[in-house]
This record gives structure tokens, C-alpha cells and sequence, in this order.
């Protein structure tokens, strides 16, 4: 394999393969550079994806590498872990097992980690029955008893929306205290006939291997057959950061300012996917990758020609 590529894209996920395979079509020399962590990775089925939908994950990445090779593209299975501008106005990535790579464009497709709750059960639960999002996972677990953990006032809103897949639904308010919560939020919950529980909860009760209660630190149970969780969103920023990319501040963490196509201030440098932000479910990942891969394509194209031009 060579070291020197056109693109180099870090990131294995829905919006770095789906640049790749745009990239790999326009014949550009393109690398992807995959440490094989992808955020989805605890759920059985991803959902909502048109064509895909109920496809394992795992599946769907290795129909996704395939694809890209067909092209052309290369695949290393290994870290981004620096990256600096080069002496030809491009990049030079380096990678754990030791390998520069140099290329024109850059893209950012690195993901982030959701870092949930530190309530017992919770984390051998999650992408099970304890589930964060609705449009992924709500109708696998319509019409059972769900509950909210709320570890802000947000969760609010997690729970008013969950309504649409359950009518048994409790907002144990857990890191909340209840006057934190507006009159406009108590009208709206007692509207969606969601039950408000206040005090800390402690864990999470599990019978043959299905979650049956939520258990509070005053020790009383509360059936429940799914929980609703809201990770902390943490951002897989930092070669952005390393470059200088302009980011924003956002509720749920520093994402990088781009324009409609997924350029960030640092000329040559994109973001897509989670990455570029904090909703971006697999569908519009692999949008985002492949705007970016056919904005990339144009922009060297057409720097190569008017590079010919002043000769």
C-alpha cells in the first residue's frame, strides 16, 4: 500500500464508508482508516434505514467494506492517533501501528461515544431493553412499560415523546429534582398521562435475562419492561482539535462548524457523520459521507484544472 492518498478518511462507520464508495467510484485514491469501534455496536438491528431496516450493524459495515474494495479503495483496520498539516498544504496522519499516511483532503468521520448513566444494569442492558432513542428501538418495545431515567430537565422531552410508542410510562426523575421542572413540563406529562416518580435510582431488577423493574435507592420497585436512557454524547474531536477547527458548543458537546457540504474552517478538512454532529442516525450519516465525498471529488478536480491553467 502506498502512503500517499488523495483522501484519507478516518472513521469505518455509515458516514466514512459512504464517502469512500463516492471517492473510490470517482477514482480517487482513497484510504479508510477503521479502529472498528462503531457508537451502534451494542444494538442487535439498526432501524428506519430504507432497504436496511432490521439489519444487524455488523452486517451492514462488512456489505459496506466490500463495496468500497470493488473500487479500489484500501482499508487499514488501525488509529488515527495525530495529525498535522504537511509541507504540501495537505496531511499527515499517523497512525498507531506506526504508519504515516499523507493525503490532499481529510475526512473526519470519527464518531463519538455515549457515555451512559452510572446506574447499575444499565450498561449490560443497553441496545437491549434499556434503549435510548425512540425512532431506533421503539417499536421493538411498543405497548410495554416503559420508564425515563432523567439526568437532566431534557429528559423531559424524552419521555413526552416516548408516549407515542407506550401509554404506561413513568419519568423517574432520578438526578432531577422536581422543581426543576417547569409548569409548562407538568401540564404537558400529566396531558401524556406520563407518571412522575421522584428520588434516586439505585438499579435496575432482571429476571431470565429480561429487565422486569426499576429499583430506587428508598428501595421501592417499579415494574418496567424498557427504560429510556440519554447517553452524555462525547465527541470523537480531537484531530480536529489538532488541525484548529472552529468548533461550536452545543448542549450536547463541541461539534465542528461546516458549511452545508461538511468543510470545516481548515481548508481540505471535513466531518461527517457523528463527528459533524450529535443526531446524525445512520441513514443521514451516510448522507453527510456522501455529500462530502462528492464535494471532495469537485474540489480537487477543480483544482487540479486551474493548477493546469496558471502552467
Amino acid at each position: 500500500m502506498t502512503d500517499t492518498y488523495e483522501v484519507v478518511v478516518v472513521g469505518g462507520g455509515a458516514a466514512g464508508l459512504s464517502a469512500a464508495l463516492v471517492l473510490g467510484r470517482a477514482r480517487r485514491r482513497t484510504l479508510v482508516v477503521d479502529a472498528g469501534e462503531p457508537r451502534n455496536a451494542p444494538a442487535a438491528h439498526m432501524q428506519g434505514f430504507l432497504s436496511r431496516d432490521g439489519m444487524p450493524p455488523a452486517e451492514f459495515l462488512a456489505v459496506g467494506r466490500e463495496e468500497i474494495a470493488r473500487y479500489g479503495v484500501e482499508l487499514v483496520r488501525d488509529r488515527a492517533v495525530g495529525v498535522a498539516k504537511d509541507d504540501s498544504d495537505g496531511f499527515a496522519v499517523s497512525l498507531a501501528g506506526g504508519r504515516t499516511v499523507r493525503s490532499r483532503h481529510l475526512v473526519v468521520a470519527t464518531g463519538l461515544k455515549d457515555e451512559l448513566p452510572p446506574v447499575p444494569g444499565v450498561t449490560e442492558r443497553f441496545g437491549r431493553d434499556v434503549v435510548h432513542c425512540p425512532y431506533c428501538h421503539g417499536w421493538e418495545v411498543r405497548d410495554q412499560a416503559f420508564g425515563v431515567l432523567a439526568t437532566t430537565p431534557l429528559s423531559v422531552h424524552q419521555a413526552l415523546m416516548v408516549t407515542q410508542w407506550s401509554k404506561d410510562v413513568i419519568l423517574f426523575l432520578h438526578q432531577v429534582e422536581e422543581a426543576e421542572l417547569t409548569d409548562e413540563d407538568l401540564r404537558r406529562l400529566a396531558a401524556a398521562g406520563v407518571r412522575v416518580v421522584p428520588g434516586a435510582v439505585a438499579g435496575l431488577r432482571v429476571e431470565d435475562d429480561r429487565l422486569t423493574g426499576v429499583q430506587l435507592a428508598d428501595g421501592g420497585v417499579h415494574a418496567r419492561e424498557a427504560l429510556f436512557v440519554a447517553p452524555r454524547p462525547v465527541p470523537q474531536n480531537g484531530l480536529l482539535v489538532a488541525l484548529g477547527a472552529e468548533l461550536a458548543e452545543t448542549p450536547f458537546g463541541s461539534y465542528p462548524v461546516t458549511d452545508e457540504r461538511g468543510l470545516t474552517t481548515v481548508p481540505g478538512l471535513w466531518a461527517a457523520g457523528n463527528a459533524s454532529g450529535f443526531a446524525e442516525q445512520v441513514v443521514n450519516a451516510a448522507s453527510r459521507g456522501y455529500r462530502a465525498g462528492a464535494a471532495i471529488n469537485g474540489e480537487l478536480l477543480f483544482t487540479d484544472l486551474d493548477a493546469a491553467v496558471r502552467v
